[in-house]
């Protein structure tokens, strides 16, 4: 099998766990691939197992056939592709089905996970400020909430609705689509196949969003994101998962979840499409329309949601890994703390949010009567994102994972003097010069349309 990329760029990642051997009195390494324990090598989402980790072999592989290629924009800056990317690479081989690759290379679809992990970069704010908020009041000196704390904190729950809402629009773009995702969402509704194609893209979505947050609370991202596309009745008791109480969920679900028999419960994304307050209506045009009027409010969810994510950094906004330069993280998307610290950050020279720690703003307690009062002006402009769709040959590849995967294994283990051998003893050539201009033009073109 010859391969048109280099092996000077062969990653030197490999995972796995050092020990020590007391009989040779040394240290040994003893890769993930040779565990016995399915625990270090596989993760569970929704009863699916993803990898985890992987070898150095599939990781060459990655590099070379699934990977963003070089000559995409800002390849040198992480966004959602390249997390999508990764996890479709990880997931369990019953997905790579023709359907399911096309489906999660949509416009559809990629808005749908870019207004997920905006929602999921605030949700996870709210549950870290909901857990200190118990520190307070279980300790000695407990505080005692004031009438501004309540304001603030039902602020807080309408912000999180707001960006609930976003979700809920691009969710039901795609039920409203034909030939995408058609089904009820009403328990009991579903069909077989259709079910089928949710409960994956619930498992895939949940392991974007938990990698582009760093991999931080898994459990409450998988049972947030149950709960957002069916309901209450869908979360199983997991030891890992946070029990809210009434007025924690209050502040999470908002005023719009309702609680009732299985087979009339909509899910929470529709129930916040149901009652949509008039200040609130710009945001279901967010994304399509540009806004024109005075609430600040709206024109700031509009600069969060159409700022690309590799420039989110010129806006001061921080969303887990997105906007990041490549070279903090390794393949897995893990962020490496030493080729941070070349960089000589500093609280005052933190571009990236990578020391400052996420916090939440806090919002004006009068919003609610100032937007009220705002204007809304007819609009001008619309607004389109250019969203490449799959190729042919690439959905070949995907297709084809579980193959090239095993085709390739002996190769990444021959070592250098028998691949040089190899490449002196080959006597075809590469493709014709006009062949490489004609390629090198299509490249140039595309960069300077984006």
């Amino acid at each position: 099998m010859k391969s048109t990329h280099s092996w000077r760029n062969a990653p030197t990642y490999q995972s796995g766990n050092w020990y020590w051997d007391k009989k040779s009195d040394s240290l040994h390494f003893e890769a993930h691939n040779d565990l016995k324990d399915e625990m270090d090598r596989y993760i569970e989402t929704n009863g699916y197992k993803f990898l985890r980790t992987i070898t150095t072999a599939e990781e060459v592989i990655f590099h070379q056939n699934f990977a963003r290629p070089e000559t995409s924009y800002d390849y040198e800056t992480i966004v959602s592709i390249d997390v999508r990317n990764l996890v479709l690479f990880l997931m369990p081989k019953e997905f790579l089905t023709k359907k399911f690759i096309e489906f999660m290379h949509t416009t559809e679809v990629s808005r749908l996970l870019n207004s997920l992990i905006m929602y999921f970069a605030y949700f996870l704010r709210l549950v870290e400020l909901i857990l200190i908020r118990r520190d307070e009041l279980n300790g000695n000196m407990g505080i005692i909430q004031s009438e501004q704390t309540v304001e603030t904190r039902r602020m807080f729950s309408i912000h999180l609705s707001q960006y609930r809402m976003l979700v809920g629009r691009n969710y039901s773009v795609i039920l409203m689509d034909e030939g995408k995702v058609d089904h009820s969402n009403k328990c009991g509704s579903i069909t077989i196949s259709d079910n089928l194609i949710q409960e994956q893209f619930l498992a895939v979505a949940t392991q974007i969003v938990w990698i582009s947050m760093h991999r931080m609370a898994y459990d409450v991202i998988e049972m947030e994101m149950n709960r957002l596309f069916r309901s209450e009745h869908f979360i199983i008791n997991k030891p890992g998962y946070l029990k809210f109480t009434a007025a924690e969920k209050s502040l999470l679900y908002g005023r719009r979840n309702k609680i009732v028999n299985c087979l009339a419960q909509v899910s929470p994304l529709i129930q916040e499409l149901e009652h949509v307050p008039n200040e609130d209506l710009p945001i279901l045009w967010i994304g399509e329309r540009k806004y024109c009027g005075t609430d600040i409010r709206i024109a700031t969810l509009e600069l969060e949601y159409i700022v690309p994510n590799q420039q989110l950094h010129l806006i001061d906004v921080s969303r887990g890994i997105m906007g990041h330069p490549k070279r903090f993280y390794d393949t897995l998307l893990n962020l490496n703390w030493s080729a941070v610290r070349e960089e000589h950050y500093s609280l005052e020279n933190d571009p990236y949010h990578i020391l400052r720690q996420p916090h939440l703003q806090l919002p004006n307690i009068n919003e609610p009567t100032i937007r009220i009062m705002s204007k809304h002006c007819e609009h001008f402009l619309k607004l389109h994102r250019m969203n490449e769709s799959i190729s042919r040959k690439m959905l070949s590849k995907w297709l084809r994972r579980e193959s090239i995967i095993s085709s390739a294994n002996g190769m990444v283990g021959v070592d250098i003097y028998n691949r040089c051998k190899n490449d002196l003893a080959d006597s075809s050539y590469g493709p014709p010069i006009r062949e490489i201009i004609s390629n090198y033009f299509k490249v140039v073109t595309k960069l300077r349309k984006e």
